[in-house]
């Protein structure tokens, strides 16, 4: 594919490099030409010095035969004008970054579609999604739902008292424990295991079960059940107040933001969350404050180093539940080896989501696994493809690909050797980088 990407920022950047691994034509364009330098330094990327809105800068940038414009400028207006124009110079689909809920609502995505822009993504409402579907599930690192929600994919920190701890993986029987193991992250290193690998303490499992299933898996990884009710948020950010707004109503949220500008403005956006102004890393601020009564810290400063460090404090401070905003990627493993709980960084949610549009086979729906680097797919198996010919036992399938579940009609099985893939079946991928265009080649 022709793609061209309009922001050399975080999200554009990581997107840029995520996409150059599947050796499509990229040009990463923008106006600010020290952005640009920086990232030529550090990878191998085709850039452009130009104004995404400018006619004369996207003909220049061979618009007409685009495949995929990617508008993710730090301005919402910059990135929808831009998409309009390059779809009406001949870009063949368009997506924005926007920063405006409004844009979803009534029909509106509609209107955008017929002016130009195909899609659009929020990254901060996509991390505020992400940070309440882990509050939902106490004890679970990252939590996502296939299926309409009936099959769902936990990844959970075990420690060495779990029952699954020590046993070889082929001792599971998928078919009467209803649940499998589809990878682990050890030491920063995520590994689809084969039957004779084991569960050590320490490592993030991720599990795939039927919804009904998942209280028995949190029973085996050693994770006991606690209710969220309490809620600490530290730092007024656009993704603080989304989070504040999308939790359930049950919910008692405190935020404590720094600037009292901004206090201001979160008190005028929400109607039932106290916020407090004062600085969230003062121990004396959170005692009184309540942090010992919390269920759950969320760290939502612009600094990753401040977030990480707070929500080990309030870890520290007796609160069962953290997560961690944390944008700098090399930061994510240091997080991860603190047990701080989940880490949401937007940029890998928000590449993610438009790396979807760059596939070819019939996928519904595509999830970011922050703490493994990997993806999980939703896709639907054609008539003819590769994995509806045998069992999957027989499949040959690659080593970076692991196959969870399937759904067939309303019957939800998970995934064993003896199971085939029959055209039309729903099917749960777990994939890592180098296995995303595989999954293609035997599903397409």
């Amino acid at each position: 594919m022709n793609i061209l990407i309009a922001g050399a920022g975080e999200v554009g950047t990581h997107l840029a490099k995520m996409l150059s691994n599947e050796q499509h034509n990229i040009i990463l364009l923008d106006q600010d030409e020290s952005r640009l330098k920086r990232v030529e330094t550090h990878s191998d990327l085709m850039s452009m010095l130009g104004n995404p809105t400018s006619i004369k800068d996207l003909k220049e940038a061979n618009i007409k035969n685009c495949d995929l414009f990617i508008g993710v400028t730090p301005y919402e207006s910059e990135n929808l004008v831009a998409c309009m124009l390059a779809k009406d110079l001949g870009a063949a689909q368009t997506v924005a970054r926007i920063d405006n809920t409004g844009y979803f609502l009534d029909g509106n995505a509609e209107r955008f579609r017929k002016l130009g822009v195909d899609s659009m993504i929020y990254p901060e409402v996509l991390a505020a999604q992400e940070i309440v579907q882990s509050l939902r599930m106490p004890g679970i690192r990252q939590l996502n739902e296939f299926a309409d929600g009936e099959i769902l994919l936990a990844g959970i920190k075990v420690r060495d008292k779990a029952p699954i701890i020590g046993l070889p993986l082929e001792h599971l029987n998928a078919k009467v424990d209803n649940y499998r193991v589809l990878a682990i992250t050890r030491g920063g290193t995520t590994i689809i295991p084969s039957g004779q690998d084991m569960i050590k303490d320490g490592d993030i499992v991720y599990f795939i079960c039927p919804k009904s299933q998942l209280s028995y898996v949190k029973e085996r990884a050693g994770k006991e059940n606690f209710d969220i009710q309490n809620v600490m948020i530290m730092g007024g950010s656009r993704i603080g107040m989304k989070t504040a707004q999308a939790v359930p109503s049950y919910y008692n949220v405190k935020i404590i933001e720094q600037d009292k500008e901004r206090s201001y403005k979160v008190v005028n956006k929400l109607d039932r969350a106290l916020v407090i102004n004062g600085d969230g890393r003062d121990l004396d601020l959170l005692r009184d404050e309540g942090i010992e009564q919390m269920d759950a810290f969320i760290a939502l400063t612009g600094n990753s180093e401040t977030n990480i460090l707070s929500c080990l404090l309030a870890k520290r401070l007796g609160v069962k539940k953290t997560v961690a905003e944390v944008e700098n990627m090399d930061f994510i493993e240091l997080a991860e080896s603190f047990n701080i709980g989940t880490v949401i960084n937007k940029k890998r949610l928000a590449a993610s989501h438009i790396y979807q549009l760059t596939l070819k086979a019939n996928i519904s729906t595509m999830k970011c696994l922050t703490a493994s680097d990997a993806e999980v797919i939703e896709l639907t198996a054609k008539a003819g493809s590769k994995i509806t010919r045998t069992e999957l036992k027989n499949a040959k399938i690659p080593k970076d690909i692991n196959i969870g579940a399937i759904i067939r009609g309303d019957q939800i099985q998970i995934a064993h050797g003896e199971i085939q893939i029959l055209a039309g079946d729903k099917v749960i991928v777990y994939c890592l980088p180098t296995g995303v265009r595989k999954v293609e080649k035997i599903f397409g």
